[in-house]
């Protein structure tokens, strides 16, 4: 006979937005606000483009594609799927306006559902970690006011770092600004790019002359962040080649106890601003804040 008593009730769900890159081993399987990218005339919602259909529109397109927040009924539309008690996490607002439509959509559900919003100031995998310590929290029958304190923890020991190949499409884009300005204009050089912990933007850390010294530039900032040795998790992340995770995990398994790591491909619509080839991480010392 099992005498184990069953986990308790969660009291809230969770939902995000499509600026997540979504990892199988974490608790990222929520429901999304999803974000769309427009070529011309053609609009795709994010779950309706593949990557591979996204690389080819980038090779053939004459149009240079956009990206749209979610709409307030997009957020709408995941809080009332999700429940009545819903954590809605949300990409930086410094980098979109998702916040805003998803504030609309509190306001709209007032009296149907209680949608309380989380500001990550963050994006991709860094926000895929935040979204984990929610969702762990809401599993393991926590307060609202308890996940928002873990998803705080990780935001203050969680480090994003990406290159890309190109910063064409970020200056297509509108979305260089600092990155730009730290760069002296210098478009040819490979960056190495975090989002600010405090304003939720892009700025550099790093250049390399080559994609592969960039490479190694974002490995050795990750260790000169969190101190060689220490034990890492990584959520990685890759565009067009996916033995660009392969290779920035083997620089830092060189440096660090890897405790736990997987694997993601750029969501399109994230891939739109970065170009096809690109490389990212989040980076985090050892266990995560819950478990220590």
């Amino acid at each position: 006979m099992n005498d184990t008593p069953p986990p308790p009730a969660p009291q809230f769900t969770v939902i995000t937005d499509g600026g997540m890159d979504a990892y199988a081993t974490l608790r990222n399987d929520v429901p999304v606000a999803p974000f769309s990218v427009t070529f011309g005339n053609r609009t795709y919602r994010m779950n309706e483009i593949s990557r591979a259909e996204l690389y080819r529109e980038l090779q053939t397109n004459p149009h240079h594609p956009t990206s749209s927040q979610p709409t307030p009924q997009d957020w709408m539309d995941a809080a009332t799927q999700a429940g009545q008690d819903v954590l809605g996490v949300t990409v930086s607002a410094g980098l979109s306006g998702s916040l805003n439509a998803a504030e609309q959509a509190r306001q709209a559900l007032e009296g149907r559902v209680r949608l309380t919003l989380h500001d990550t100031r963050t994006i991709s995998a860094a926000q895929a970690f935040q979204v984990h310590a929610a969702a762990t929290a809401a599993a393991r029958g926590e307060t609202l006011d308890t996940a928002r304190e873990w998803m705080r923890a990780v935001h203050e020991e969680t480090e994003l770092y990406f290159t890309i190949e190109t910063l064409e499409y970020l200056r297509r884009g509108g979305r260089i600004g600092r990155v730009q300005a730290t760069l002296g204009g210098l478009l040819n050089l490979k960056p190495v790019i975090t989002v600010d912990r405090e304003t939720g933007t892009y700025t550099n850390v790093g250049r390399a002359r080559s994609y592969r010294g960039a490479i190694e530039a974002l490995a050795a900032q990750v260790t000169r962040r969190h101190g060689e040795g220490t034990p890492l998790r990584l959520g990685l992340l890759y565009g067009s080649v996916r033995e660009d995770a392969d290779e920035v995990l083997a620089h830092l398994s060189a440096r660090h106890p890897i405790v736990w790591s997987d694997v993601a491909g750029v969501n399109p619509v994230l891939n739109v601003h970065t170009g096809p080839r690109a490389l990212g991480l989040a980076a985090a010392p050892g266990a995560w804040p819950w478990e220590r």
